[in-house]
């Protein structure tokens, strides 16, 4: 991967700059990444985007070129720019595979670093986990949705850019997609390249027949036609049988089947079947796409639609939602001793959650259900017999849990700056991601007004930061006073 730690927003480089000056540029500090509310208003995320972000910190040093085009803004200082030429990342990260179900508020990534170099990956690490973690849940929501029929991402001319293409490709494979139409995310991947044909080449020789004959002479092991450009029950699905009895039967080859790309799906598809049985091609298969989604496709097989797989671009590589997640500083390490920092709102979800936390998982020891989650400080022991969730806010909603187990969400993956990561393979991640569905109950993972996941802090972490609003409540009041008085 080529270097892009100047991928930064230009007020991170101003800000290093003043903790430069300041004497803080070797302040310890401690930043999590998260999100504070589920895309699709969906009852969970699926989180992405650790790999280029393992990436762009193995590569994250400013080369001669990068220190020259700062240089000629005129807005940073020799003796900082000489630090920068220098700088590497020497800290911590930890955080949640891709593939993991995550929920919101929660820490999914946390670094411990100095001040400057944890202030100047804030913005790579938050345009990965937002585009990955994107693509991958709304992908898992689709496929989920298509049951056990095949669904190919489609989406690459749909996607923001090329290399957001390519990513939504691998990223839609992690989320249940079977391949991808991204002949280069595939070469890069090893991901299944599928595909059919497009309009343009009916329309190039104007006979539909002789257009599906010139595909079927040039492709004639993988034949699937399109079969919507004029009319698909008068001309399409004619001239598709035609050519398989005209050419590919006669040759020894199979008529693979048909995609619809327009129209009612559902009735056209059922019609389609009977027209293909009738013929005689009870293997040929029936693609669907046109601008399909997770609720789209859940009323196509309510309605009982006859199709084997579904083409879906736009809905996964460029989804009309997002993930919005944050990067807040939590705490500050001064002379080995952590201490908390908090960013109080007057919007309550806008809050943040202070100090080195941690995340834990808990599972039901019979059947291996994920129960809830508990946000926790770093040094804080979980109970492994007996735990309380109890709501972050609304502290009288609690929930007695038994029979469990509890895991850490948060892996290491830097440990002074060293990959300690094994990074799985594709298929494994997939695989991953599949396995966190199943252990989520139904009502958590529906499409339609789900369930909220339980995810609480735990007791020490909430007199924490009920303590310091109250203090920073305080303070306000005396300035207040103070400004009243003068």
């Amino acid at each position: 991967m080529k270097n892009k730690t100047l991928m930064t927003d230009f007020y991170e480089l101003t800000m290093a700059q003043t903790y430069f000056k300041e004497g803080e540029k070797d302040e310890i500090a401690y930043f999590d990444l998260f999100f504070r509310k589920n895309p699709f208003q969906g009852g969970y995320t699926v989180s992405g985007g650790l790999e280029e972000t393992i990436d762009y910190i193995k590569n994250f040093h400013f080369e001669k070129e990068e220190i020259e085009y700062l240089r000629s803004l005129g807005t940073f200082e020799e003796d900082f720019l000489a630090y920068l030429g220098s700088l590497s990342f020497q800290g911590d990260i930890y955080a949640v595979p891709d593939g993991t179900f995550v929920f919101p508020n929660e820490p999914v990534l946390t670094v411990k670093a100095d001040i400057v170099t944890a202030q100047l990956i804030e913005t790579a690490l938050l345009a990965n986990f937002n585009h990955g973690s994107l693509v991958t849940t709304a992908a898992k929501r689709i496929t989920k949705e298509a049951l056990d029929k095949k669904v190919m991402e489609f989406g690459a001319r749909r996607a923001r850019g090329i290399d957001s293409a390519i990513e939504a490709s691998k990223y839609a494979y992690i989320g249940g997609c079977c391949g991808t139409s991204n002949t280069y995310a595939g070469m890069k991947y090893n991901i299944p390249v599928l595909g059919t044909m497009a309009h343009s080449l009916v329309t190039e020789k104007e006979d539909e027949y002789e257009a599906f004959l010139g595909y079927a002479k040039s492709n004639p092991d993988n034949c699937i036609f399109l079969v919507d450009t004029y009319d698909t029950l008068r001309s399409g699905i004619p001239n598709a049988i035609r050519v398989a009895n005209d050419y590919l039967v006669p040759n020894g080859y199979p008529f693979k089947g048909i995609r619809i790309d327009s129209g009612d799906l559902a009735y056209l598809s059922k019609e389609a079947r009977k027209m293909l049985d009738e013929a005689g091609f009870t293997e040929a298969t029936i693609c669907l796409s046109n601008g399909l989604d997770e609720y789209t496709i859940r009323d196509l097989v309510r309605q009982g639609a006859k199709f084997d797989s579904l083409g879906v671009g736009d809905n996964i590589a460029a989804a009309k939602e997002r993930v919005g997640g944050v990067y807040k500083l939590v705490a500050i390490e001064k002379k080995g001793v952590v201490e908390p920092r908090i960013k109080v709102s007057n919007d309550s979800i806008k809050t943040i959650n202070p100090g080195y936390k941690k995340t834990y998982r808990f599972y039901d020891k019979q059947n291996g259900y994920a129960l809830g989650d508990v946000v926790s400080l770093a040094l804080e022991e979980i109970n492994k017999d007996h735990y309380t969730l109890v709501h972050p806010i609304d502290t009288w909603k609690r929930k007695e849990l038994t029979n469990y187990q509890v895991k850490p969400l948060l892996l290491p993956i830097f440990k002074r700056g060293k990959l300690v990561y094994p990074q799985p393979a594709l298929e494994e991640i997939q695989n991953y991601c599949e396995k966190q569905y199943q252990i989520f109950y139904e009502e958590i993972t529906r499409i339609d007004n789900p369930h909220e996941y339980y995810v609480d802090l735990s007791d020490k972490l909430r007199v924490l930061k009920q303590n310091m609003i109250k203090e920073h409540q305080g303070k306000k009041l005396v300035k207040k006073l103070c400004e009243e008085r003068n």
